[in-house]
């Protein structure tokens, strides 16, 4: 940050805050919730990702103040587990955006993409010559024998990955549990695509979904940090595991440093470790509408420019 007027960078940022019944409000330049019996006030330019559950009311103004706080907000069900919209980022860029759809769109790039995040999931190395679908299946492979071993390694009985989310009390707590730290990963994943521009939507193993590749980079993080600290948790006690698993979920995402990993880690499965870091370019004269055309305003597109 090189001045007080800029707003803190995603990596510096709290990770996320879970909200359920209460009432939240404009509070000076920031947000507040309330509730009959406190009135809390919420840091909304240091938070990454605000969280709504059942129960929650909040204020156009209290919107406003998030959107300029570049604060992502999902409106989710019962303990995070379902989600139901969510509010754009704070880039006014698409550099990102047409750099992803670039790589998805053709077939050896993405294929590329899908091995870079094979490798930095599991730290083997993938023959070059395997589709995208035995990629899938090895990868599911190892899954479910994470699973397996942290099971193991627990003294917990483990009957695979199944909730119905309508019937969610008849879940046994691994798998509510699980949920609820997804939940939450996907959600911080989530608030850093958009919050860089880029699309939730256009995976490349998850494909079809509208949150298909933030499928793709929580699963970089889910068997190697997150299925471990549910089995703990669970193995530790099974009461009010949804909880338990969001609070520990939020410790770990403080201990490992989540945020500042998270950007850097998208741009190298994008592009391998020998990327800059820097990105996809943005337009030199800032961005460009149909507005600037029918105006008359002769802005070069990026690919007309000499310096392209």
């Amino acid at each position: 940050m090189e001045n007080l007027m800029q707003l803190t960078r995603f990596q510096d940022r709290l990770s996320y805050l879970y909200l359920e019944k209460g009432h939240i409000e404009q509070d000076s330049q920031s947000i507040a919730y309330v509730t009959e019996k406190q009135r809390v006030p919420i840091p909304a330019a240091d938070l990454a990702l605000l969280m709504l559950g059942p129960g929650t009311t909040i204020t156009h103004r209290a919107v406003c103040n998030l959107a300029d706080c570049n604060c992502a907000v999902v409106w989710c069900g019962e303990e995070g587990v379902r989600f139901y919209c969510h509010g754009r980022g704070g880039t006014h860029f698409s550099a990102n955006l047409l750099d992803q759809a670039a790589l998805a769109s053709n077939a050896r790039t993405r294929r590329d993409v899908v091995i870079r995040m094979y490798e930095k999931r599991f730290g083997e190395t993938v023959d070059p010559a395997l589709n995208i679908q035995a990629i899938r299946g090895k990868e599911g492979y190892r899954v479910r024998a994470a699973y397996e071993a942290c099971a193991a390694r627990h003294g917990l009985q483990w009957a695979g990955r199944s909730y119905d989310p309508n019937n969610w009390d008849r879940g046994d707590p691994l798998n509510r549990a699980l949920s609820a730290a997804s939940a939450c990963l996907n959600g911080i994943v989530q608030a850093g695509v958009v919050s860089a521009g880029y699309s939730p939507a256009l995976g490349f193993v998850h494909t079809g979904k509208m949150l298909s590749f933030v499928y793709d980079v929580a699963d970089l993080y889910k068997v190697g940090e997150i299925v471990p600290l549910v089995f703990s948790t669970v193995a530790a006690s099974r009461d009010d595991v949804e909880r338990r698993a969001r609070l520990a979920c939020r410790d770990l995402f403080r201990k490992t440093r989540l945020l500042e990993r998270l950007l850097p880690d998208i741009r190298e499965v994008l592009h391998g470790r020998d990327d800059s870091g820097t990105g996809a370019r943005q337009p030199a004269g800032g961005s460009e509408s149909l507005d600037d055309r029918t105006e008359g305003r002769d802005i070069p597109w990026p690919h007309d420019r000499e310096d392209s």
